[in-house]
């Protein structure tokens, strides 16, 4: 008997039985065969008047030799397709346990003759390799983490120590506990951000679905950057419809347009320019923000969603790495994306696409009707 498996894009026939009725009718085709030959064998015997006690004991001879074939064939059989597979089954999970995410269980089988075993097999190399990935990403984690707080920490920890100094004056001290207070701050932003992008990774966070204005929000946004606008002397070019409205978590999509808005002023040389465009496409709201900063090589545009990558080492300063990686989340729980165009030396495009207040409400019915 066989059922089939969805792999990938792939259906693929599995046998539900290790050992199926093929293989008992060739035992039971064996027998006959054997049966028959011992009816001429005795045939035999009694026209060429054999001694009677030949008679006796070839059968039981021959039977004896039958058995054992079909026990040695039996054990083989069994060995090679149930003991062997696993029992290394169970010395490449006792190596996993061990923290071996290296390991890999060959099948039985080839692809298209696969049995429920092969199938296990298979699950369990899927499994190490996802351990795998995930103790990688642990462990990069936790050397970025602590690279990140090292830095702040290591200022905190020197700028107390000068301050303490005797010949210190008021104005050095005022200047060392400005620069503790920024380091402080930096060191709060990346706890804070880390504990966010968490939430959002396990799922923790309840996303406040709800239909407002994008463009409103927008201006909001852009007008809490006024002073650095106008510190570094930038040209700003605005162009929105007055109203343009979108199913989403608005204290969510307010950190995805601070990251973004942010990113273009810091990334962008005084007397630069900065645009911000809003426009329908068919049933989806898209924005556009677009600098002309220093942009990004294919290398780094490949990274930029990555926690903690930083293409520019020379604003490393200024961020941690970890706000492009939530930006992407939450667009992800908003149903929406983001892609990035850009080019070394002329600055970069982040284009965001978020679903209509129609279209969520179309596809929450679909939804509800296919339930």
């Amino acid at each position: 008997m066989k059922r089939k498996r969805k792999e990938g894009q792939e259906n693929r026939l599995i046998k539900d039985s290790l050992f199926p009725l093929s293989l008992f009718a060739i035992y039971l085709g064996v027998l006959f065969l054997m049966s028959g030959i011992h009816q001429g064998l005795l045939v035999l015997m009694n026209k060429l008047e054999w001694n009677g006690l030949v008679q006796t004991l070839f059968p039981i001879i021959y039977w004896g030799i039958v058995a054992v074939g079909l026990t040695l064939f039996t054990r083989k059989k069994i060995k090679a397709t149930y003991e062997v597979p696993l029992h290394r089954l169970a010395k490449a999970t006792e190596e996993v346990a061990g923290g071996d995410f290296s390991v890999y269980v060959p099948t039985v089988h080839a692809a298209n003759r696969l049995d429920y075993l092969d199938v296990m097999i298979l699950d369990f190399n899927k499994m190490v390799e996802e351990l795998g990935s995930v103790e990688t990403l642990k462990t990069d984690f936790i050397s970025n983490v602590s690279h990140e707080m090292k830095t702040p920490i290591a200022i905190i920890k020197n700028y107390a120590q000068l301050i303490q100094m005797e010949n210190t004056t008021e104005e050095e001290t005022q200047e060392y506990a400005g620069n503790i207070e920024e380091a402080a701050e930096k060191l709060s932003n990346l706890i804070s951000n880390i504990l966010k992008l968490n939430k959002l990774e396990n799922q923790r966070i309840d996303p406040e679905i709800k239909a407002y204005d994008l463009c409103g929000q927008l201006e909001d946004c852009i007008l809490q950057y006024e002073e650095m606008w106008d510190q570094k002397d930038l040209n700003l070019e605005v162009e929105m419809e007055d109203k343009a409205m979108i199913q989403a978590d608005p204290s969510l999509m307010e950190l995805v347009w601070n990251n973004l808005i942010s990113n273009a002023i810091k990334f962008t040389e005084p007397g630069g320019s900065v645009r911000i465009h809003q426009k329908f496409r068919d049933t989806f709201v898209e924005v556009e923000i677009t600098d002309t900063g220093c942009g990004m090589s294919r290398e780094n545009i490949t990274h930029i969603f990555d926690k903690f990558y930083q293409g520019d080492t020379s604003h490393s300063k200024e961020g941690n790495g970890l706000g492009l990686a939530l930006v992407r989340r939450v667009l992800i729980l908003m149903g929406g994306e983001i892609s990035v165009e850009s080019q070394e030396g002329r600055g970069s495009t982040f284009t965001v696409t978020l679903p209509g207040p129609e279209q969520v409400t179309g596809q929450s019915e679909v939804e509800r009707s296919g339930e």
